[in-house]
């Protein structure tokens, strides 16, 4: 029996591998949210990969000469049909995979499996939901060929007996029989295993008492000490004490060193996400004996946020989280601040992030001595109120994001 040519017989069973992967994968995607970036990543690189193998497959078709059909009339014809949709399917999957991600809101960067990086397609935004759709749909149209291809194969090759199966392998032998159709098994299976766990659901978070070291406050109605004529009583020694704590001037300005930190961190489905800023400065001014003359001022460059992936670091820029194209800048800016135990303070202040102003605190310690300072500190922050993480991608991520910042500073 004249069989296909090696070329054509590897890309047939190498193309088939790859859409039994893509099927196992696309289906578990969309539940996935920020859990499956990396997946999606190998989504979209293999889709690309069967578009130009299959491109590859049309080559050959018309350039090595093909085996003559076993069948004719009506059965012929489905036959034809059937071959006919897959290529369809093979070309229109990645096509319309591609629109969509060329069209989505958020503009994901793709590298092809992290290497080649693949531009979007020139298409309107209001493209996206006709992309998204198709894709949908012609995926179903292709597993259900799919499905008819393989019926009509084994009907051939096992009910008629008329040897179909072997003008697809390289030699009649029935290792290759079992083998290249164990691939298309083996890439669902594969498709299967690498897909993350299913999230953890997220416990209620128990109610703790208040954190030692808090200050508490004194209720309104409090009793204090009265003199005879009714009036609160104020011991002479807390005038002086009062008066010899007042700042003597302006408190100073500290110039932050090289070699500071700004990171952040936040949970996803069970998993860290941890990165941070590279560009960024600070302005303070404040007597750390006299925490409420301080004055803060911090800026950060959002383009400059990473968590150490060139995909996520593209996705952190876009507009599903900081927009930084709009907003390049998160401004904390606090007057004054408050002990909070042992070398420990806290300023409360406005975080502006994304165009959106809201309340934020801040909590660090101060060490050293003198006119050198080291200074941590941390921060946690509602990103929903500031519409950081708005998109479907980030849908594993939990609601509060964890800030740290460290450096050094001197008085100047």
């Amino acid at each position: 029996m004249q069989r296909y040519s090696r070329l054509a017989i590897f890309l047939h069973w190498a193309i088939a591998a790859l859409l039994a992967f893509q099927i196992a994968v696309g289906w578990a995607l969309e539940d996935l949210g920020a859990r499956g970036f990396a997946l999606f990543q190998w989504h979209k690189s293999i889709g690309i990969s069967i578009l130009l193998l299959t491109c590859a497959r049309i080559a050959i078709r018309y350039w090595k000469p093909r085996p003559a059909p076993v069948e004719r009339g009506w059965q012929g014809a489905l036959a034809k049909a059937v071959h006919a949709g897959l290529y369809l399917f093979m070309l229109g999957a990645p096509l319309t995979g591609w629109a969509l991600v060329s069209t989505a809101k958020v503009k994901v960067p793709t590298l092809i499996f992290g290497i080649v990086p693949l531009p979007h397609l020139p298409l309107p935004m209001n493209a996206h939901e006709l992309a998204e759709g198709g894709h949908g749909l012609i995926a179903w149209i292709g597993i259900a060929l799919f499905a008819l291809h393989v019926a009509g194969a084994l009907r051939h090759h096992v009910l008629k007996g008329d040897g179909l199966l072997w003008r697809m392998m390289p030699a009649r032998s029935p290792l290759w029989l079992a083998a290249l159709p164990a691939l298309i098994a083996l890439g669902f299976v594969l498709g299967r295993v690498i897909l993350p766990a299913p999230a953890p659901k997220a416990a209620a978070a128990p109610v703790l008492p208040a954190a030692v070291g808090e200050e508490e406050e004194t209720p309104a109605n409090a009793a204090e000490p009265a003199d005879s004529a009714g009036n609160a009583a104020v011991p002479a020694e807390a005038d002086n004490a009062a008066a010899a704590e007042e700042p003597a001037g302006p408190p100073p300005s500290w110039a932050v060193q090289p070699g500071g930190t700004i990171g952040f961190s936040v949970g996803n489905g069970g998993e860290t996400i941890s990165g941070g800023f590279s560009r960024w400065t600070a302005k303070i001014a404040m007597d750390p004996d006299h925490p409420d003359s301080a004055d803060i001022r911090v800026e950060i460059d959002l383009a400059s946020a990473s968590v150490g992936d060139s995909y996520k670091d593209g996705m952190l820029a876009g507009d599903e989280f900081f927009g930084a194209a709009a907003h390049p800048k998160a401004v904390f800016t606090a007057k004054g601040a408050e002990k909070a135990g042992a070398n420990g303070y806290r300023a409360s202040g406005t975080l502006t992030l994304k165009g959106v102003s809201k309340p934020q605190s801040i909590r660090f310690t101060l060490s050293g001595t003198g006119k050198a300072r080291k200074v941590s500190g941390s921060a946690t922050i509602a990103r929903a109120s500031f519409g950081v993480g708005n998109g479907d991608s980030s849908a594993g991520l939990d609601p509060k994001v964890s800030v740290s910042f460290g450096f050094s500073a001197k008085a100047e």
